[in-house]
């Protein structure tokens, strides 16, 4: 309804009282039992606290902050997927599907106040409705004089200004609520997603990252992928143009011929793999609908580079290391790297320890064989989570910043090649980029 996304797109003010006033509530109905629960239990299905009533109620406070809600969830679930409980993953669910729209007449002022009373006068057309939902704003289609048919990316009012309250009050409910387990560093994952968050509301940060995407593509001499050209006379800091792309988002190569879908695959992980260790930048949001698929074509377009990071090259020649040893089968060499990193501290207990590199190893798994890595048939997330509790309960320091939105990047590539049910030479592709890459 207008009237709800007009209180969701304004100060963002209402939502710091919600989220206070639901924390609050929730604490005194329920912390005593959640308490009591206590342990595992209290993130399991049995945790007395997520009645449906208090589940509605965290939906409802969650959607007037729902770009950080979002943000969130988003880092939440591919951290420790294996330790959120499905009731919190079903709640965020809920959150991203609810996008409210902002009425035309919002619409409007928002473009004239970053743009100028008279944008309109440089289109010839413009459509009110919204044809999208992004986490901190809406998307509309139009026409350029030229008949170039772009789309516009509207950033609802406020949401920058509401950043730090909204992570604050979500902290004080994942506390109150016990939703989440000890372990998960969840200030430092706070801080992060906050950072992210100040990114992603900065338009102009998001069309440099855009240009300098497009650049490292025609470098690369990339026919596969493309990104969309940034209309600069209309685009600012909370509105961002671009030509529109055609395709469907990269769900529908599902029922592609396998051939197909298994050059898909290798042809992301490339990208990954070249963004990272030949470009130093990356785009780390791996959403099914950021990747357009057009069929005619056979190519890919690119899409939101709101959270696009540069990763410093002593990380990159640290981290490369920690996936050619992991390939290799070298453990030693995992846990230098890994202490070098900041991912140990070089104290920790042996079973922490082992566990870590267990982990690492089998994330290196699909690196190690020149055979094509099937990823219908891998069990690499599962053996993972299997690994959690334990690092957990025993991990001695959080993992280093970098690493939140590069693990996302790869589970999520690692997720998409699942989907599709892609057979990758991951080595082959490893290996390339391996021998090109000098150190220091």
């Amino acid at each position: 309804s207008s009237s709800s996304s007009s209180n969701r797109a304004g100060d963002g003010g209402g939502a710091i009282t919600t989220g206070k006033e639901t924390a609050a509530r929730v604490a005194k109905g329920q912390a005593g039992d959640a308490g009591a629960i206590g342990g595992a239990a209290a993130f399991g299905s049995s945790s007395l606290f997520l009645t449906e009533a208090n589940a509605e109620r965290i939906v409802n406070t969650l959607c007037h902050m729902r770009g950080a809600a979002l943000k969130i969830g988003q880092m939440i679930s591919i951290q420790d997927s294996a330790m959120v409980p499905p009731e919190l993953t079903r709640i965020f669910e809920r959150v991203r599907d609810s996008a409210d729209y902002m009425p035309s007449y919002q619409i409007e002022k928002a473009i004239a106040s970053e743009l100028g009373s008279a944008w309109r006068g440089q289109l010839r057309e413009f459509d009110a409705r919204p044809f999208a939902a992004a986490s901190i704003g809406q998307v509309h289609r139009a026409v350029l004089l030229d008949g170039t048919e772009v789309a516009m990316k509207v950033q609802y009012p406020g949401i920058s200004r509401s950043i730090n309250s909204d992570i604050d009050n979500l902290l004080t409910l994942l506390k109150i609520a016990h939703l989440l387990p000890p372990g998960t560093y969840l200030e430092n994952t706070m801080n992060v997603a906050r950072q992210e968050l100040e990114w992603e509301c900065d338009y102009r940060r998001e069309a440099d990252y855009q240009r300098r995407f497009r650049a490292a593509l025609e470098a690369d001499g990339d026919p596969f992928f493309f990104v969309p050209r940034v209309v600069a006379e209309l685009s600012s800091e909370k509105v961002l143009t671009t030509h529109m792309v055609d395709g469907e988002d990269l769900e529908s190569a599902r029922n592609a011929p396998q051939a197909t879908k298994n050059r898909i695959g290798e042809q992301l992980l490339d990208l990954t793999l070249r963004e990272l260790f030949r470009h130093m930048f990356m785009q780390t949001d791996p959403n099914w609908s950021n990747f357009m698929w057009d069929e005619q074509r056979q190519q890919i377009a690119l899409l939101d580079f709101g959270a696009s990071r540069d990763f410093p090259k002593s990380f990159l020649d640290d981290y490369i290391r920690v996936i050619d040893c992991a390939a290799r089968g070298d453990r030693q060499g995992i846990v230098d790297a890994s202490v070098r990193m900041g991912f140990l501290t070089g104290f920790e207990t042996p079973v922490m320890m082992a566990a870590h590199v267990d982990a690492v190893t089998i994330l290196g798994e699909p690196f190690s064989s020149s055979e094509p890595f099937d990823f219908t048939r891998q069990s690499v997330t599962h053996r993972i989570h299997a690994l959690i509790p334990v690092m957990l309960k025993h991990r001695l320091t959080p993992p280093p910043d970098e690493t939140y939105s590069l693990h996302r990047k790869l589970a999520g590539v690692f997720l998409l090649c699942t989907k599709l049910g892609s057979q990758v030479r991951c080595k082959h592709t490893f290996d390339k980029l391996l021998s090109e890459y000098s150190f220091g």
